[in-house]
């Protein structure tokens, strides 16, 4: 999506990929087969201007390396050391002032008592890095489900960290793109997980202006505080007092923001290809009062493809988009379909029904 934009407005665009056919590079100028740990890399990075990311899980030291190639990296090496192990990213966040959940790292001799003396009995254990959709994260209870979320996590990676659960009545997220010369805010979403990945997000969300300053505010300072030039998704929890604690923020264009690409005057894949290349940042207000989005989440195992386009395309007003991921698995992200308009209930309301008919 960041690639068909920066196509569209005259860009040309190379791909790295692990594997041939991604995605991404079904629709750019070219693609390499290949990663930042092979001799691939330097053909790549030789051919570019800038290079952006993904994700954020590529370690920041291939990035630091490809930076003392003479290529502008952004968001920066640095920006990415502070954000991908989130031990250092909630970390950055504390000592900048902002509000999080208590955590604490996980060594060698930290147990179940010492961990809920500090977080409470009910606390969330998760992976350091490469954490996403409910993947490398464990709820802790009691004494069994801490042994056990500690080898199911071991197994994923070896560095842990715990953090205290957050009784929330939302769970809230946001955009933002910054260049060295402005900022830009989107509108705040609700998030409705299921199964701990995003299924659908209502924009703008139900909350009042004060707090709605209150959000934007904390979350402006918060990709400050990592030095962030780029688009950065930021989630937090709305708590039942109306105090916020912020979750996670990503350096990249997030799930919670695919509804502007439609329902914004400027979507957060355009304003992410403008903000690093340090080009003026469009306009992120909505064109209509309400949108929603809802993802298309994999029903079963096999070809990436929907089996009945025909129930999604029965539906005019509701715009339609698969991700071109060779395979589906049950849970993974296949695509998404976004409704724009001025009734946040019914939007809901029919998207979800439109959501269940659809088999990939």
């Amino acid at each position: 999506m960041s690639s068909y934009q920066a196509t569209r407005m005259g860009f040309e665009v190379s791909i790295l990929e692990k594997k041939g056919n991604s995605p991404a590079g079904q629709i750019s100028h070219e693609e390499f087969t290949g990663w930042v740990d092979d001799d691939k890399l330097k053909e790549f990075v030789n051919g570019c201007d800038i290079i952006t990311l993904e994700n954020e899980f590529i370690d920041y030291h291939a990035l630091e390396m490809i930076e003392s190639f003479g290529v502008k990296v952004l968001p920066s090496s640095r920006t990415i050391s502070l954000i991908q192990d989130k031990l250092i990213q909630k970390q950055t966040l504390s000592a900048a002032g902002l509000p999080v959940p208590n955590f604490v790292e996980i060594v060698d001799n930290s147990s179940y008592n010492s961990l809920s003396e500090l977080l409470g009995e009910q606390f969330i254990i998760k992976s350091r890095t490469m954490g996403y959709d409910g993947y490398g994260n464990a709820l802790v209870r009691d004494e069994a489900s801490f042994q056990e979320g500690i080898k199911k996590l071991e197994g994923r990676n070896s560095n842990l960290m715990a953090e205290e659960f957050v009784p929330f009545v939302k769970e809230l997220a946001i955009m933002i793109a910054r260049t060295e010369k402005e900022i830009v805010c989107y509108p705040i979403v609700e998030t409705i997980q299921e199964n701990h990945i995003c299924h659908t997000v209502i924009a703008p969300a139900a909350i009042e202006t004060k707090l709605r300053e209150e959000i934007k505010g904390i979350c402006i300072n918060s990709v400050k505080a990592v030095e962030g030039i780029g688009i950065f998704g930021i989630e937090l929890f709305l708590k039942e007092d109306n105090s916020i604690m912020i979750n996670e923020m990503a350096p990249r264009p997030h799930n919670s923001g695919h509804y502007t690409i439609e329902a914004c005057v400027t979507s957060q894949f355009e304003n992410h290809i403008r903000a690093v290349l340090g080009m003026p940042l469009g306009s992120p207000e909505m064109i209509k009062p309400a949108a929603v989005m809802v993802n298309l989440l994999g029903k079963r195992e096999g070809e990436g493809i929907p089996f009945n386009y025909e129930n999604i395309l029965n539906y005019s007003d509701v715009k339609f988009h698969i991700y071109g991921k060779e395979f589906s698995r049950v849970g993974r992200k296949m695509g998404h379909i976004t409704k724009i308009g001025d009734d946040t209930r019914k939007l809901i309301k029919e998207l979800e029904a439109i959501e269940k008919q659809i088999d990939i």
